[in-house]
């Protein structure tokens, strides 16, 4: 074969993507912590459509959810090699398990692994969030969202843990609606998110003494997390009036 005829032959060329998907892309990669909001909040008006503990679909959803608001984040934590490392091995951990709760349909005990595998990760996405936000002197926009995106990921953390409470203690939830049966993930999600932003009890109520102190713990937890955030903005508004004060 003739090698300059080879050395000529034109390199195929990759399609490009429209438009609005790499702008798209590109405002995730800006805004990272604005996305894994947007993931939460959306997965919370579908889970009502999916939740369902029978239905192999409705499990599949729910778990590709999950994973979907694990890769954002690994993306959003991810902001040194300590947090990198750490979030990746935590949130492999996460994610195999979650591909195991599909194919066992949520067997026991491989479910109750997968919750603690994701309330560790979660936890630890809380924590990195907030060192996030408390780092630099200026808040940037993404900063903003990430104080949002924490909070839900705390709410996700304690859910998976009554989830977890649920196979280690069972009766440790009573609801109004099949009252001694165990509490759906929408329902443990309803509890842990009124207890976090401090608007009293669902009708999901906690019974057992290790479920109860659970729930005093997030509940001591929301209220330090509203009032860091609270001082944080506080701070920085003060400082900023200061700078400008200052520069007159």
């Amino acid at each position: 074969m003739n090698s300059s005829a080879t050395a000529s032959t034109p390199t195929p060329e990759l399609p490009e993507l429209p438009e609005p998907i790499v702008s798209g892309w590109r405002t995730v990669r800006r805004n990272p912590s604005a996305a894994l909001l947007v993931v939460q909040l959306a997965s919370l008006l579908i889970y009502p459509f999916v939740d369902n503990p029978d239905s192999t679909t409705g499990r599949s959803i729910v778990a590709l959810l999950g994973l979907l608001a694990l890769v954002m984040s690994v993306r959003v934590v991810a902001q040194s090699p300590v947090t990198v490392w750490v979030s990746a091995t935590v949130g492999l951990a996460a994610f195999g398990l979650s591909v195991v709760d599909v194919v066992t349909g949520w067997a026991q005990p491989w479910h109750f692994w997968s919750d603690i595998a994701h309330m560790v990760f979660y936890l630890w996405a809380a924590v990195a969030l907030v060192g996030y936000m408390v780092k630099d002197v200026h808040v940037t926009v993404d900063e903003l969202f990430a104080v949002g995106a924490a909070f839900t990921v705390l709410v996700w953390a304690f859910a998976h843990a009554y989830s977890a409470l649920q196979y280690v203690q069972p009766g440790s939830f009573i609801a109004a609606i099949n009252a001694e049966g165990n509490r759906s993930w929408m329902e443990l999600l309803f509890l842990s998110c009124t207890t976090l932003t401090s608007t009293g009890l669902s009708d999901v109520v906690p019974v057992r003494p290790l479920a109860r102190a659970v729930v005093m713990v997030q509940q001591i937890a929301g209220m330090l997390y509203i009032a860091m955030v609270i001082s944080r903005l506080v701070t920085l508004r003060v400082g900023r009036e200061r700078a400008v004060r200052r520069g007159r």
